[in-house]
């Protein structure tokens, strides 16, 4: 059984975890700001692995169907790192779409039952166009 406790190791990389997202985003936000990214790069890697423990970080990053991402999201944060943050941008969220693709249904879920946003995600336009990505797992 999986536990899902709050304890201050998770707390401590689930706020890494955010100002890591909250970094990129602003250096996205000042026209890639090469520190911010790189900063925001460091935090949300650092705040996955104390979050989930470093093992299980490695072992989701090197499955053999998450190679492509891994590949795609690693030459993305060197070259943020170098200073080329358009092209490294670019590279990481196609490798962060792929590598979390999985999860995709399981926030589209959780996003229709959040009570002001989930009206909107219930629509029938956008509910089909969610139905099409949501697999036998998901519940509904």
């Amino acid at each position: 059984m999986v536990s899902f406790e709050m304890n201050d190791r998770k707390k401590i990389g689930l706020g890494l975890t955010g100002f890591g997202v909250l970094f990129s985003f602003l250096g996205i936000i000042f026209f890639f700001d090469k520190g911010l990214l790189a900063m925001g790069n460091i935090l949300f890697l650092s705040g996955v692995m104390v979050t989930i423990g470093l093992k299980s970080t490695m072992q989701f990053f090197t499955k053999p169907r998450n190679y492509k991402g891994s590949v795609a999201f690693g030459v993305g944060f060197f070259l943020v790192l170098i200073g080329w943050a358009f092209l490294g941008m670019i590279l990481e969220a196609y490798g962060f779409i792929v590598l979390f693709s999985g999860f995709w249904p399981t926030v589209a879920v959780f996003v229709q039952r959040i009570p002001i946003l989930g009206w909107i995600f219930q629509q029938p336009f956008v509910a089909s166009f969610l139905d099409r990505f949501r697999t036998k797992r998901v519940p509904v």
